[in-house]
């Protein structure tokens, strides 16, 4: 009874949308909700806003409903979710600007004027100290291709700078939703540890609420996936070394280095410090070259 277009479907727990590769890999009896063109869930936190809704009108059906909300089987969630809409009732998400949120702005130098520059700076500055370790790394590098080894690190620093070292990452005012990892209104959430494709204690933060959650989110790491001090670096001064006149596929370990291919936003605890035991693709290292024929 609803139209295809406009139509979705989330889960119940988080509202995560669902794609068709995630829904198949979803366990059984996993709670659904479709929603019609216009509709939204933010998962159980609706059900705590419906329930604050109905409170002026009918609050003795109101008492028994929150009974029955914070005792059966859901109650641990629910319970950790009113604890966190409590904490930010006095919190102003959507403010960007300083002057309409001081607060969050205490300790930060003057310069940052709104929320977003903060946050794509602390994004930039990450990305910055890849950078650094990548160029570091020279010292082991062959004497003999160090100079190959520097003219790539000039291609990807170059390609770095020109997309404002991926400071989007951090930003909720990115129109590009693939180039980002928060929500439009600033909600940021675990993306599981590398060996995981989703958190099993579903951490979320929005580092724009308050001057907490804003200190908090900077103990969050940006984990590569093919790790980048045991795996990526090396195997590119390998490649750089034993090249033989191939053309390093430099584009390729820049994926790996610098963006969202190789890299999982996580929660400390989910940030696993062991090796990920993953490497390179081997086809990918060096670039292929044009195939000629000759015509007879």
């Amino acid at each position: 009874q609803l139209p295809l277009a406009g139509s979705r479907l989330c889960l119940y727990e988080d509202g995560t949308e669902l794609t068709e590769s995630y829904f198949r890999a979803l366990p059984p009896q996993t709670e659904l909700v479709l929603l019609g063109p216009g509709e939204s869930w933010r998962g159980c936190a609706s059900d705590i806003e419906r329930l604050l809704a109905a409170f002026c009108s009918q609050q003795g059906a109101v008492v028994e409903a929150a009974r029955r909300l914070l005792t059966d089987e859901r109650a641990p969630h629910r319970q950790k979710l009113l604890a966190d809409l409590i904490h930010n009732l006095s919190e102003n998400i959507l403010a960007e600007n300083k002057e309409d949120d001081k607060k969050w702005f205490e300790g930060l130098e003057s310069r940052f004027k709104n929320k977003s520059s903060y946050l794509r700076h602390s994004c930039e500055s990450r990305m910055r100290g890849y950078m650094r370790e990548v160029s570091g790394f020279i010292s082991n590098v062959h004497p003999a291709a160090r100079d190959a080894y520097r003219g790539i690190i000039d291609l990807m620093a170059e390609k770095l700078k020109s997309v404002k070292y991926n400071g989007c990452y951090f930003d909720r005012r990115e129109e590009d939703e693939a180039a980002r990892l928060c929500t439009a209104e600033g909600w940021f959430s675990c993306q599981g540890p590398f060996d995981r494709d989703d958190c099993p204690c579903k951490h979320s933060i929005n580092p724009y609420s308050n001057r907490e959650s804003r200190i908090l989110f900077s103990t969050w790491n940006l984990d590569h996936i093919i790790e980048k001090k045991r795996a990526v670096v090396p195997e590119l001064a390998e490649a750089v070394k034993t090249g033989d006149g191939r053309e390093v596929n430099w584009e390729y370990f820049y994926q790996l280095l610098f963006t969202l291919d190789n890299l999982k936003l996580v929660h400390i605890a989910c940030h696993k410090k062991t090796n990920h035991n993953l490497s390179c693709d081997k086809s990918r290292i060096y670039r292929k070259r044009k195939q000629t024929y000759e015509i007879s």
